[in-house]
């Protein structure tokens, strides 16, 4: 059976999936974008740290560059989920879980990732709104207030070490025994950040405005924001599943091209990386956007054996 065969097929349609879009769409690549609409930012009221688009809802950004995109005639967009991914020969077959099958030469993946979020209650609410991940993304709207840290170790020493430029009002909660070590308890308290090591209940807030840390054996304390470094897990199990080289710390691994170790599949933004930004993402999907229809520009040019020299050399640095 004939599938509907494409250029590029992009599996996410969020920041980094529809930069590329628009950058293949206008490079007259015939481009299907498939997104199951589930960012990690869809609860976060406000996107900031991104030029020309500072403080708009990460909505109402997401339908305004997907309509630009759509403006390309060779762009497709699709609702939908992504299932599988099946090679065939020099193509991929995408599968959705409708059972529609379409054809590429070349895959990007833009899926992002899934935070784990602790089982305490408020703290999903929260999430996004008064419980930051990033201070580059939300520490200006919660300057100077009275701000905490969830975190223990090395993670939660080199999270409040950064939220300290923010706010001198700072506390560590490492919800449960300390593990920081004695150098950097001292170092803690010479910038008067405490810590705090009771065992949390729940947090109190309003709408995902939290105002409290309730404890299990201790008076709450109020708080105005918190911050913390939640692991994560890839949204999207088909690039493992192909054998996508990963790193060890849970990212698809990718070379300087945005290329995965498996030829012609790509990845993009979050799925990548710590750097979970707007911004980011849309400076990844644009680079291989001109990647790929550069490395399709040879394909075309010259014949297949000197194209994959060229590839070849461009990978090693000789080019």
């Amino acid at each position: 059976m004939a599938h509907e065969k494409y250029d590029v097929i992009i599996i996410g349609g969020s920041y980094a999936g529809l930069s590329a879009a628009m950058s293949l769409g206008r490079s007259l690549r015939k481009v299907l974008v498939i997104d199951s609409n589930n960012p990690c930012n869809k609860q976060t009221p406000h996107s900031h740290n991104f030029l020309t688009n500072d403080g708009v809802a990460p909505a109402e950004l997401h339908e305004k560059a997907r309509l630009q995109v759509l403006h390309y005639p060779t762009v497709e967009f699709r609702a939908g989920l992504v299932t599988d991914v099946v090679p065939d020969n020099e193509l991929f077959d995408v599968v959705t879980e409708k059972q529609e099958r379409f054809t590429a030469r070349k895959i990007i993946f833009a899926t992002g990732v899934i935070d784990t979020i602790p089982n305490i209650p408020g703290f999903a609410e929260c999430w996004g709104i008064s419980i930051l991940h990033c201070p580059y993304c939300h520490g200006y709207e919660a300057k100077y207030q009275k701000t905490g840290i969830l975190g223990n170790g090395d993670t939660g020493f080199e999270l409040a070490k950064t939220i300290s430029h923010w706010t001198r009002d700072l506390t560590i909660y490492t919800n449960g025994t300390s593990t920081l070590s004695p150098e950097q308890v001292h170092l803690l308290g010479r910038k008067n950040i405490s810590i705090v090591q009771n065992e949390i209940d729940s947090f109190s807030h309003d709408n995902g405005c939290i105002h409290q840390i309730v404890f299990k054996d201790a008076d709450p304390e109020t708080i105005q924001a918190m911050y913390t470094k939640l692991p994560f897990v890839q949204q999207c199990d088909i690039p493992a599943r192909l054998g996508c080289n990963m790193t060890d710390g849970g990212f698809i691994k990718i070379d300087k091209c945005l290329a995965t170790s498996i030829p012609n599949i790509y990845a993009v933004g979050d799925c990548l990386t710590l750097q979970r930004s707007v911004a980011n993402a849309v400076h990844s999907g644009n680079k291989v956007g001109a990647i790929i229809n550069k490395e399709f520009i040879d394909e075309e040019f010259y014949d297949d054996e000197y194209a994959q020299e060229l590839k070849k050399a461009a990978n090693s640095g000789l080019l």
